[in-house]
């Protein structure tokens, strides 16, 4: 106890330091006054093609900025307030990694127990890693399987996969790396880790959350899943850039996969999330919901990252924590944040503690560099930086993007329009048949008399055109183009010219890579 206490008022001390120099040298810093902030929010809607953002901004106990901008559907036209509800995406993680480590504090599991003591049907590729995996590797994204491994089995939404179907297919995904070497964000070990959770106390992860957690914090408004939002009449549509328009697109998330990114709250709430955090976890009421040390262990560098040459904020390092990013900015401070993204919407969560300082933005378009404009751009302003001015950069960069996707798009699809003539083409009776992935299931390509189609049997929405594209390529075309998703379907043939197998490769690097077509290994069955 006296360690702890002694821990505890050290920490206390440290930030009244930390708050004395900030205080001292604040007269020097331009912080952004509320028109300020709105004249960002406004110009960035215009810049990136969003059709709403709302911005809440924490700083010192309290909110002192807290708006919606734009409309929050561009069919509605209604205005997006600071009480539109947005899907936070993997913003959820944190709240995973924390209704885990409450748990840790109640005896009931420990971070470094197998995942199989807890899911003993649990198998990954290597026997040995399957052994040693622990719930600390579940969430640390140093599984040694490669960017969004297996995301296809609830990206799209409208997939028939369950949890348990995760569960029993991740053995199927080869690893790129090996076990803890590097990091590779995974959306399906935090859906595995969600099932640890149910398993240990018989509760369903979105019940815990929203009782043990979102509850006595003060969250009101969030929910722990879209589904279990009632009242719907304030809460974002999506929208995408599709074709080269911004339209409005379905909502599109698996109830799945809550736990890597299930909930849906608004700037009010997420601001209420981090002044809870910034107070070591304890309640307006004074509850502490995880110990010290606990807590301490969430934010702490578990998964190394590279810290980029020139980084904008002098940093020293990066990485993973338990759910969190984490680093250091200008001087030291450490910064803790994460993003989450959905089909149609993107999100900015950023805690700097030692400041006391939060700054959450939601938009309802899924383009990251507008909550990098306006969280850097009001991040600078209480670091002391000078006006770096990130809407004209991060503008110009996004164009730049933008450009250079759709010339590959339009190479590709000049191609296609060549490829109508060669006579190398195969003839369908060549290619068409089922082609089975062992963790996705079966694909089909049929041919009409006119054209090919492809159909995800698993995942119906993902159905489309396939196009020649050369002797040993097609064009996988599909129907939604809110995806902006299109592969390259590469066969492989036997010596009697049929093909035996395909494998799928992204074509414009727009592409989000929770569309893992590239781990796909297809065999022609029928």
């Amino acid at each position: 106890m006296k360690s702890f206490i002694l821990t505890h008022k050290s920490m206390l001390l440290k930030r009244l330091f930390v708050a004395i120099l900030f205080v001292c040298s604040s007269y020097a810093f331009a912080q952004l006054e509320e028109a300020e902030i709105d004249k960002l929010v406004q110009e960035t809607l215009i810049t990136f093609d969003v059709p709403g953002i709302s911005v809440g901004v924490f700083k010192d106990g309290q909110e002192v900025y807290a708006k919606g901008h734009g409309v929050r559907s561009l069919t509605t036209r209604k205005e997006m307030n600071s009480e539109t509800l947005v899907g936070v995406a993997s913003n959820s993680k944190g709240f995973t990694c924390f209704a885990l480590a409450m748990l840790v504090d109640e005896g009931k599991l420990n971070w470094d127990d197998p995942v199989r003591k807890y899911i003993p049907e649990f198998q990954l590729h290597d026997p040995w890693v399957t052994e040693n995996f622990t719930v600390r590797d579940l969430v640390t994204h140093r599984s040694g399987m490669g960017l969004g491994a297996g995301d296809l089995m609830f990206f799209p939404e409208g997939n028939d996969f369950t949890v348990q179907d995760i569960i029993e297919n991740v053995k199927y995904l080869e690893p790129e790396t090996s076990f803890r070497s590097q990091y590779a964000y995974n959306n399906n070990m935090f859906i595995i880790a969600g099932e640890v959770l149910k398993r240990v106390i018989g509760l369903s992860w979105e019940d815990y959350i929203e009782t043990r957690i979102m509850k006595p914090v003060g969250m009101t408004s969030s929910k722990a899943s879209y589904n279990r939002v009632k009242d719907k009449s304030n809460i974002i549509d999506a929208h995408t850039r599709a074709e080269g328009k911004v339209i409005q697109i379905p909502h599109d998330w698996s109830e799945t996969a809550n736990a890597a990114g299930g909930i849906v709250s608004n700037v009010h709430d997420m601001m209420t999330w981090a002044k809870f955090l910034m107070n070591d976890a304890i309640t307006e009421n004074g509850e502490r919901l995880l110990s010290e040390a606990q807590f301490h262990e969430l934010w702490q560098l578990q998964t190394p990252l590279k810290v980029r040459a020139n980084d904008s904020y002098d940093s020293n390092f990066r990485g993973y924590g338990l759910g969190w990013f984490v680093t250091d900015v200008k001087g030291g401070y450490k910064q803790v944040y994460h993003t989450g993204g959905l089909i149609g919407t993107v999100t900015q969560f950023t805690m700097i503690p030692d400041l006391d300082l939060a700054i959450v933005v939601l938009t309802n378009q899924m383009n990251g560099s507008a909550f990098n404009t306006i969280t850097n751009t009001i991040k600078d302003s209480y670091l002391g930086y000078d006006n770096r001015n990130w809407l004209e950069r991060l503008g110009k960069n996004n164009a730049d993007f933008l450009k250079y996707n759709d010339s590959i798009k339009a190479e590709v699809f000049a191609q296609v329009e060549k490829a109508k003539t060669q006579l190398t083409i195969p003839n369908p009776e060549q290619i068409v048949g089922t082609y089975t992935d062992d963790w996705f299931g079966d694909i089909t390509i049929s041919h009409d008399g006119n054209q090919y189609s492809i159909n995800c049997e698993r995942s119906p929405r993902l159905f489309g055109e396939l196009l020649p594209y050369n002797a040993t390529t097609f064009v996988a075309k599909w129907k939604d183009r809110s995806y902006d998703a299109d592969v390259f379907v590469q066969f492989t043939f036997n010596e009697k010219g049929d093909a035996v197998s395909a494998t799928m490769k992204y074509i414009a690097p727009i592409t989000d890579f929770s569309f893992d077509f590239h781990d796909l290994e297809l065999k022609k069955t029928k």
